[in-house]
């Protein structure tokens, strides 16, 4: 941690596009605890720095580095699953590889924030229905009501018909152990809480091909959905 603090001393240019833009809503909307040092970067010799961010703890800290630095200083992860889709198939970490994907976390019987949250990953699914590098994941956070048959129907209720959106149950300590502790669902609030404390959230995470969180949005809001799905073509043009 201490040497990646050290390459974000030496960022000296500026933050372009979306970044530059919401520095003052990033700091009203709390998750990203971060100095004006932070949202500062430049090209170093020998690499190319990503305009994407890299996230490496629940403090949501963005890290702007070149490729390079990220394989060496990033060693946060998503961590492995197997869970079942709303069509009754395995789904695991391994159909992830090579693809960068988008997850969030609901539950059928959500009548708040979850509408809104279904609505705004369609427009993630809109643009990128069935591309080929990318998946879009609705994890329950209420496993036990939400079995195969109740997604399935859920799915055809709110018409989400697009290949490569699934909506995924399983164990409960699995799932809630996958949203604080890889996806940082909750920020650092979350972190440390158990299976026993009910898992409620409005993000939407974007996580690269490598298994590293690169963006946090609030699904709710038609505006970082928009800009998850440009956050999201740039990603895929990294190699």
């Amino acid at each position: 941690m201490e040497k990646l603090n050290q390459i974000i001393g030496w960022r000296m240019g500026g933050v372009m596009d979306f970044w530059g833009q919401r520095i003052v809503g990033i700091f009203q909307r709390k998750y990203l605890k971060i100095s004006f040092l932070a949202l500062l970067f430049s090209c170093q010799e020998g690499g190319q720095v990503s305009s994407i961010p890299y996230y490496n703890g629940p403090d949501f800290s963005p890290y702007f580095l070149d490729k390079q630095e990220a394989k060496a200083l990033i060693n946060h992860h998503i961590d492995h699953f197997y869970l079942k889709d709303h069509h009754g198939n395995t789904y695991s970490h391994d159909q992830l590889k090579g693809k960068i994907h988008v997850a969030q976390f609901i539950f059928t019987r959500c009548g708040n924030i979850c509408p809104e949250m279904i609505s705004q990953m369609k427009t993630v699914a809109h643009k990128f229905r069935a591309h080929p590098q990318v998946e879009l994941l609705s994890f329950s956070v209420t496993p036990w009501i939400d079995d195969v048959p109740t997604l399935n129907k859920f799915a055809q209720e709110k018409r989400i018909d697009v290949p490569n959106w699934h909506l995924l149950t399983g164990s409960k300590s699995n799932i809630y152990d996958l949203a604080r502790r890889s996806y940082f669902a909750e920020e650092e609030i979350g972190f440390t809480k158990d299976s026993t404390e009910f898992l409620h959230t409005e993000h939407m995470i974007l996580v690269d091909k490598e298994g590293r969180i690169r963006g946090i949005y609030n699904g709710t809001l038609a505006l970082e959905a928009e800009q998850c799905v440009k956050d999201m073509e740039k990603l895929l043009t990294e190699n």
